[in-house]
Parts: C-alpha cells; structure tokens; sequence
C-alpha cells in the first residue's frame, strides 16, 4: 500500500497515451493518472488538480518523497493546471499532454512545479 503501490501502479502505465478527461484504464489524463496511483495507494483523491491538492497535506520541495505530487499553478492554489507524480531523484511520473504518452521524467525538464504535497 501507500506510496510503493501508488508508484508501481504509474509505472504501469508508462507508454499509455494521454487523452483529456481520461481515468484509465488505457488512457490518462494528469490527475486521472494521479488519482488512479493513489487510489492502489488506498488514498481516494478526486479527478481535479486543484481538489487533489486541497486534499492534500502542502509540503516544501525539500520534504519531497516518492510518491508525493508535484503541481504546476500561475497563480496558487487556484490556478493549478498540471499535476505529476514524484518517483524520487528528480523524477515524476506523467501524462503530459496530447499527443504524448505517459512518461518518466526528469521534474525539471519543462516548467519547474511550484507545488508540493502529500497525500
């Protein structure tokens, strides 16, 4: 259970395509694929990035473990439009956008997360 499951469960899904508003269980959009993690992690999460970090406990870049979310916002809380999975040693696990498959990659390759929380 916990973080392990939520993590072996993203890994399963590497190489799944993305699809908005998909939940699996062969297409995925971000917080589907979250949500979906966390649930074989025996956490309930809602399918909405803003909610899943409501539901969430904050935490600070620094206090990252794997398992924990990493979100994307211009503008707090409320303006949250990407969340990702943390798999540890700057990793996340992702389904980043049409046209693109789920993946495992560095956190920082594209815009740096601003947000950070616990489940």
């Amino acid at each position: 259970g916990g973080a392990a499951a939520a993590l072996a469960y993203a890994r399963e899904q590497l190489g799944e395509p993305y699809r908005y508003g998909a939940s699996g269980p062969s297409s995925w959009d971000c917080s589907g694929l979250t949500m979906r993690s966390w649930a074989a992690g025996g956490k309930t999460l809602p399918h909405y990035s803003v909610a899943q970090y409501q539901q969430s406990t904050p935490i600070t870049l620094s206090q990252l473990q794997p398992g924990d979310l990493l979100f994307w916002s211009d503008s707090g809380p409320s303006g949250i439009y990407h969340v990702a999975i943390y798999t540890g040693n700057g990793m996340m696990i992702h389904a980043p956008r049409p046209g693109r498959s789920v993946e495992e990659v560095s956190m920082y390759y594209w815009v740096t997360p601003n947000l950070f929380a616990r489940p």
